[in-house]
């Protein structure tokens, strides 16, 4: 009941009110790397449709904590679909069903009622540390095979003394706004990191300051993604359509005619 300014009471109908979601949750439970794993069923009720992914894991932690169980691990940073942390399989997609970061998927891609089954990164180089959250410094060891250029120090060089084509420099901004979050591994049949690896060598082997170590820069990175378990890239796509950065798949296509060159020219990776 209400009182309008008349002092008249009046009913008020609150079926039509927007009410939360009520949804069924099966999260992959592991205590550990070699731990063995479950899928556990929870209930979560009234989930704002505007909550992001993230926010009603929050919701499900804190009724676990309040329930004396241990919350749900899971890989979260900033929050705002730039770090690259965060990342789980949703109903089997990479990051839920929109073309995004998991932080940035929100609750009203889903229906009141429906079970979603959420399950971490499933790929042999990226070993589970606990239930949702893994381990990807295999991403870190491939940078850090070659991602890097010799540049002088001192005074930063005026910049415009080195000209770059606008095509060469829109290309070589799109091939670095990846992430590494993983998605693409995640994605991809044969869990490949190529999409990862050839956006890192793209947006450096671009660019003039670039060009010294072009040639060992894609033998050494790709040398280290074998080495760390990755499978092999068939072109199949499905990193590039999981992206949240919409990275092409033309980005490989560069690293192989690369790393074609850079063999042609003798390179050859370090052992």
């Amino acid at each position: 009941m209400t009182i309008t300014q008349d002092g008249a009471r009046s009913s008020v109908d609150h079926s039509s009110e927007k009410r939360g979601m009520n949804l069924t949750l099966r999260v992959w439970r592991q205590n550990g790397p070699t731990a063995k794993g479950k899928m556990v069923t929870y209930k979560v009720t009234d989930i704002s449709p505007d909550m992001s992914f993230l926010e009603m894991l929050d919701v499900l932690n804190e009724q676990l904590i309040m329930e004396g169980d241990d919350p749900v691990a899971f890989d979260h940073d900033c929050r705002e679909g730039i770090c690259g942390m965060c990342g789980v399989m949703i109903n089997g997609q990479a990051h839920g069903p929109q073309q995004t970061t998991t932080c940035q998927l929100h609750m009203r891609s889903f229906k009141d009622g429906d079970t979603i089954d959420i399950e971490p990164w499933r790929a042999s180089p990226f070993p589970v540390i606990k239930d949702l959250a893994v381990d990807r410094r295999a991403f870190d060891r491939i940078i850090q095979a070659g991602g890097y250029i010799s540049v002088p120090t001192g005074t930063a060089p005026e910049a415009h003394s080195i000209l770059v084509p606008k095509k060469d420099s829109d290309a070589a901004f799109d091939a670095a706004t990846c992430i590494g979050c993983g998605a693409c591994v995640a994605a991809c049949p044969n869990a490949s990191s190529m999409l990862f690896t050839a956006a890192k060598v793209t947006h450096l082997g671009l660019m003039p300051q670039g060009q010294p170590e072009r040639n060992d820069r894609v033998v050494n990175m790709v040398a280290q993604q074998d080495r760390e378990g990755f499978g092999g890239c068939t072109n199949i796509g499905e990193c590039s359509a999981a992206c949240p950065k919409g990275i092409s798949m033309e980005t490989i296509s560069r690293l192989n005619h690369d790393l074609l060159g850079a063999l042609r020219a003798g390179a050859r990776p370090k052992s």
